[in-house]
């Protein structure tokens, strides 16, 4: 085989990754972009090369030998952004993986680096190909060495080989050296010589070959005013060559026999891959997980349940295969106790009086996995599940939200449970799973139920030294059980109105089809991203500001920086937005409402987010976009169960703004506050200097930026592409909003100083978030470590408060004897179907109640109305 190095210009790789891809983050809040573009070209790269050698080559620091000779070099760059910074000790992880060596070396740039080794590995035999996104490197090329010019995309690439360059610049690859001694770099501050382009270096080199007999032969140059450039300015032009001159005899301590190629580490691949949430390239892997092998648990299979089983009975296992539990049928019950465990198929202990009666007894105290799905598993079939004084599931999230597996064997084995099988091994993955021979499945599903107990003395431990039974006994666990009334009651749909608005939403789309093609002046599927791509860039001449591998980028990122250029533009996001909302929302809501009753039941899900935030799934009703009026309107289809009924929302005002004001003390957040002040406006008061009829809406934009963004660590690129504003005036926004709430700014360092102290964060109830990233030396995870810090305090505590009051309401309807419901809790809002003849009851209560579900140095503020639909509601 023939020897083939390649050699990655690391750096420039990793600014390319991170510009032309979206602001990429996982669930864990780390930025992962450059991270990921760098994967996708490398998986390229070894594909396509299959090398012998590589190396990935990096700038070592900020000065060099060329500083030496010119101070200001590179002296016009911005500073790395920290979203791009923060993601190079990942990048260098991902190298790790892939079993590729990488470089560095104090006073010398990749470069040089890649230059001296492309030289020697020519002189040993090699064939050589470079990947950069600089064109410095072009001057590399020779019939040994190609180098690859990534362009506006990741992976779509330009090769430059002497007879290519010949072809676009008519130069040698060496004269590329003298073309930007005479035409500069603005990118690296190489002046070059004032005035002089690539069009005129490019024809002076022509006529004199180098920058030096150019210089010799300036009298010979046409053009009077060319004549006394170059003349002023021979010393610029020599310095400016030298500059961009690639060295090529660096000291290196790596040679060729250093990199060879062995291949990647399968395993570091996976755990990193799946640490970054990069779902398609893990995919790729094809790697299963070792499972456990299952543990011997002594149990007996019931086929007629007697009340004697249930005596000494105080763990409860339902078991149901599919995960949309308010449709999978009953697998099996386990229960399990001092005298033993006992299994049942589902139809056995459905049928039976005895297990009925047991499980309704409130008397009798229980231990479950997960009590809102076994609860609406049992209602589901007329039992009405009473008793129960542990979750297992919710207390494992409460110790450790970080680790928050659904899987019983995983929760399990968190906290020294072995031997239990996962139910991917008894059931099998995806569309493969199915319910195998009884004597299997009994002994998983009995082993989990006998693990209970146990488990339910493990849990009560870790939770009290956390200082957490409060939180689950008072909250938490309350909670799942109106969570599981909500979700059994599910929320009306009018069917009539979705289909109306099916109907409504595609002739908008045929009408906004019109318009587009009328701007265009042409027609064309504006749902092919290769002909959307022709028409912006090549036909209206719009600037392409990324590629794709198969032409032009048209993603929403690059649509909504061009907005400003033409108006076909926003008509082509708001086309994109619309059709979304006709295939996610109005047939995504027609496909899970209950035939029979018109019903959507969407499951929350209460131990998946480190901050305690709830979610929803099938659907997901707190992402429904409201941007466009279109997407409120999916909001009419919401209705109450009953005509004489309304739909009731109440949902906090800037809860987490005020959350932040008790937690750091700043007196003038609290002061706004109490005053009732608009808090947006009275930050642009304060931070533009200027009198509350002095506040333009374009002020006011840029406080709410800063308000919502800078207590959880956005940084100034993060707020200026926020706002579309330069980097400097964004950081000049920050530091004028900490200087103007200092009490913000003091508490911002010491909760981090606390997180590196205890390696934890608290919310006000005392829900706990640990942050072992925030002590890492890997930066991009300490910086991690420092932003959740600062924000879980302040979005878990709005959390733990909209929870409280959740439990309140409920409280007091019952009560009151109110029939009202609790429907849906979307973010930091409340809904509620309440007959007509409660309104003014529910006008009186739920602020009442939310206002004062906890105490906080501001008031809390509850905004409430109500109509006949949840659009009405608003």
């Amino acid at each position: 085989m023939d020897k083939k190095l390649v050699l990655i210009d690391g750096n420039s790789i990793a600014y390319r990754a991170f510009f032309a891809l979206p602001l990429l983050s996982n669930s864990k809040g780390v930025h992962t972009n450059a991270v990921y573009g760098f994967a996708m070209m490398l998986n390229k790269i070894v594909k396509d090369e299959q090398p012998s050698h590589i190396l990935v080559a990096f700038d070592a620091g900020k000065t060099t030998f060329r500083h030496e000779t010119y101070k200001e070099y590179k002296g016009t760059r911005q500073k790395t952004p920290p979203e791009l910074s923060e993601q190079f000790s990942y990048v260098r992880e991902l190298l790790k993986a892939y079993g590729i060596p990488y470089y560095e070396l104090e006073k010398y740039e990749a470069d040089d680096i890649i230059g001296t080794l492309s030289l020697d590995a020519e002189k040993e035999g090699f064939v050589v190909k470079v990947y950069s996104g600089d064109k410095d490197l072009t001057q590399l090329a020779t019939d040994k060495t190609t180098v690859c010019i990534t362009r506006k995309g990741i992976t779509d690439i330009e090769e430059y080989t002497p007879e290519h360059i010949q072809e676009k610049y008519g130069l040698t690859p060496l004269q590329i050296i003298d073309m930007k001694g005479l035409m500069g770099d603005s990118s690296d501050n190489i002046p070059g010589v004032p005035g002089v382009g690539e069009k005129t270096a490019v024809k002076l080199l022509k006529q004199f070959q180098s920058v030096e007999t150019l210089l010799e032969s300036i009298d010979d140059v046409s053009g009077a005013k060319l004549k006394e450039k170059l003349h002023e300015h021979k010393e610029l032009a020599l310095l400016s060559k030298e500059l961009a001159t690639i060295l090529r005899t660096v000291p290196l301590d790596v040679t060729t026999d250093r990199l060879i190629y062995h291949g990647a580490n399968e395993e570091q691949l996976y755990n990193l891959f799946r640490d970054l949430e990069f779902k398609t390239l893990l995919d790729g892997l094809n790697r299963t997980e070792d499972e456990e092998e299952a543990a011997d648990v002594s149990f007996e299979i019931l086929t007629s349940p007697e009340p004697v089983h249930f005596e000494q009975a105080d763990s409860l296992y339902v078991e149901m295969i599919d995960v949309n539990y308010h449709k999978s049928p009953v697998a099996a019950v386990a229960v399990s106790g001092q005298d033993g465990t006992y299994f049942m198929t589902g139809e056995t202990a459905l049928s039976s009086e005895a297990f009925k009666k047991w499980a309704e007894q409130e008397s009798i105290r229980k231990t479950v996995f997960d009590a809102k799905r076994t609860v609406i598993a049992m209602r589901r079939h007329g039992i009405e599940l009473a008793g129960i004084e542990f979750d297992v599931f919710l207390a494992s999230y409460l110790i450790n939200p970080s680790e928050s597996p659904e899987d019983f064997a995983a929760v399990a084995k968190l906290h020294g449970e072995t031997g239990i099988a996962s139910d991917e091994t008894v059931y099998g993955k995806g569309a493969k799973r199915a319910l195998p021979a009884e004597s299997v499945y009994a002994k998983h599903v009995s082993a989990k139920a006998e693990a209970l107990s146990r488990l339910d003395d493990t849990c009560r431990k870790e939770l009290s030294e956390n200082s957490q039974n409060e939180l689950f006994d008072e909250l938490e666990l309350p909670l799942a059980l109106i969570l599981a009334d909500m979700e059994s009651q599910g929320v009306r749909v009018d069917m009539n109105r979705l289909e109306e608005m099916g109907v409504e939403l595609k002739k908008r789309l045929d009408e906004m089809e019109k318009t587009i093609h009328s701007l265009a002046g042409t027609e064309f599927n504006i749902n092919s991203p290769k002909q959307l791509g022709v028409i912006l860039f090549e036909k209206l001449g719009l600037p392409p500001l990324k590629r794709t591998k198969t032409g032009y980028s048209t993603s929403a990122d690059v649509l909504e920086k061009l907005a400003p250029s033409h108006d076909i533009v926003q008509h082509i996001l708001d086309y994109r937005q619309i059709g979304k909302l006709q295939s996610t929302y109005i047939e995504g809501l027609l496909k899970v409402a209950d035939p029979a009753t018109h019903k959507i039941h969407t499951r929350f899900n209460q131990a998946l987010t480190q901050t305690g935030r709830l979610s929803s799934t099938e659907p997901n009703l707190q992402n429904i976009p409201i941007r466009l009026e279109e997407g409120r309107k999916i909001r009419q289809a919401f209705i109450p169960e009953k005509p004489d009924s309304v739909m009731f929302a109440a949902d906090y005002s800037q809860i987490e703004l005020r959350v932040l004001a008790h937690i750091s003390g700043d007196e003038k957040l609290i002061e706004a506050f109490r005053q009732d002040m608009d808090i947006h406006t009275a930050t642009a008061m304060e931070v533009f200097h200027v009198d509350q009829d002095g506040v333009t809406s374009n002020m006011r934009r840029q406080a709410k930026a800063v308000n919502f963004g800078i207590v959880y660590g956005i940084s100034d690129y993060g707020l200026s592409q926020n706002l579309g504003i330069a980097r400097k005036d964004a950081a000049d926004f920050i530091d004028r909003y900490l200087n103007t709430y200092p009490g913000v700014k003091e508490y911002m360092e010491n909760i981090v100083r606390e997180a590196k102290e205890k390696g934890y964060v608290t919310t006000l109830l005392n829900r706990r978030r640990y942050i072992p990233e925030i002590t890492s030396r890997n930066f991009n995870l300490r910086s991690f470590g420092e932003r959740t810090a600062m924000n879980t305090p302040i979005q878990g505590s709005a959390a733990d408060i909209i929870k409280k009051a959740m439990i309140d309401v409920a409280e007091r309807l019952e009560k009151e004897s109110l029939t009202s419901k609790l429907l849906l809790q979307v973010h930091d809002e409340l809904i509620f179907d309440v007959p007509k003849e409660e309104i003014e009851a529910m006008e009186r209560i739920v602020p009442d109640v939310m206002e004062n579900a906890f105490e906080l140095d501001v008031p809390l503020k509850v905004d409430y109305s109500f109509g006949p639909t949840w659009y009405d509601a608003k």
